[in-house]
């Protein structure tokens, strides 16, 4: 079980920072396409980019490193890592290094004394092992100042599950989070994770840049797809590591390229925003017909009219038409301007009523013979 730092009694020690590195493994890293083979210099530039190291670098370059808040360390293959205060010593960094700075075309950031900068010769660290305080950095991260989005969260959750063991109930406990929302992230990577494997989905080939995935957590939820996928009908967690079955991993690839689109195929995604599209997606997926008409590549709106069946349209039809026309007539007075072709249109739905009338009456007239 981990521990607070305090209560596992770490103390910390001055280190080089050249010996020091940014952590390759840092969920948050994935929201913004960086793998853990990235290198120190792209994870400096998009911590510079995406998440305020300015702000920090010109604190510390003013007030210098606050020395009784350390940062953590995992040594790990001969080397350290820090696992908690990548930030900070992505400031430092900047800071002490001129050519580093120019190579990331940075010039916002002011020169500091050659007194100053040996001060930040060394951090204080605390080394530790990652599994040790998951729960402390969890709690501290995820659902902190800086709370983060549910990607990288999702790869956090997923990581203390798989690798460390810990129950989902007990990580939604300790990072202060609900279990429903824990469950659904969990599920959700793991569904990506399991169509990747398969080969049937590539995220990095999605149409946009931004990665929503929340479409796909949410999405989970539904009955329509949950059915499509082969998935238990109304559970609100699948738990798994490989959730989908393996007969239907063909329809995953299929559903995830309808949520995320495809580059290489210059196809966009059917969901456009979760809502009211990824509703519209779920009620397409119960009917085949209308399956079929989204496999042809019709639209998501088309395969929806699909989805609902001639009765349905007919009635919602009916029903919108009714309300358009109640709506015209309380406008007729202060939005009509005597135009003729108005004027006409409104002739022509006298005479499209009535045919649909006569057509009616008829219909009823057979059934009731």
């Amino acid at each position: 079980m981990s521990k607070s730092p305090k209560a596992a009694g770490w103390e910390s020690e001055d280190v080089d920072t050249d010996s020091l590195l940014l952590d390759p493994e840092n969920p948050r890293l994935a929201d913004y396409g960086l793998t853990p083979k990235a290198t120190q210099e792209e994870i400096i530039k998009v911590l510079w980019q995406n998440m305020a190291v300015d702000e920090l670098a010109l604190s510390i370059a003013e007030n210098g490193f606050y020395r009784h808040e350390p940062v953590y360390a995992a040594k790990e293959r001969g080397k350290s890592y820090v696992i908690e205060g990548n930030r900070r010593l992505a400031a430092v960094k900047l800071l002490r290094d001129s050519n580093l700075r120019s190579k990331l075309q940075i010039s916002s950031l002011p020169s500091i004394s050659p007194a100053a900068r040996r001060q930040l010769d060394t951090l204080p660290v605390i080394f530790c092992k990652r599994d040790e305080v998951w729960a402390y950095l969890g709690f501290k991260h995820i659902n902190g100042p800086q709370a983060w989005e549910s990607y990288p969260k999702a790869h956090y959750v997923a990581w203390v599950h798989n690798e460390v063991g810990v129950p989902l109930e007990e990580i939604a406990r300790r990072i202060g989070d609900k279990h429903s929302t824990v469950e659904r992230l969990y599920d959700g990577l793991m569904v990506l994770d399991q169509g990747e494997a398969a080969g049937v989905f590539d995220r990095e080939d999605r149409y946009r840049e931004h990665f929503s995935f929340s479409h796909l957590t949410t999405g989970l939820g539904y009955t329509g797809i949950q059915g499509f996928l082969g998935l238990p009908k109304g559970e609100k967690t699948i738990g798994k590591r490989r959730p989908v079955p393996k007969d239907h991993e063909k329809q995953l690839g299929e559903f995830l390229t309808w949520l995320y689109g495809s580059r290489s195929k210059s196809l966009p995604p059917v969901v456009q925003s979760q809502n009211p599209d990824l509703r519209r997606l779920d009620e397409v997926l119960k009917n085949k017909q209308a399956i079929a008409a989204l496999r042809k590549g019709l639209t998501l709106s088309v395969s929806l009219e699909i989805s609902k069946g001639d009765e349905r349209v007919f009635r919602e039809s009916m029903v919108e038409a009714k309300q358009n026309l109640q709506k015209a007539r309380g406008t007729v007075l202060t939005g009509y301007d005597g135009n003729e072709d108005l004027l006409q249109t409104a002739e022509d739905l006298v005479d499209l009523s009535r045919a649909i009338i006569a057509d009616m009456q008829q219909m009823r007239s057979k059934k009731s013979k």
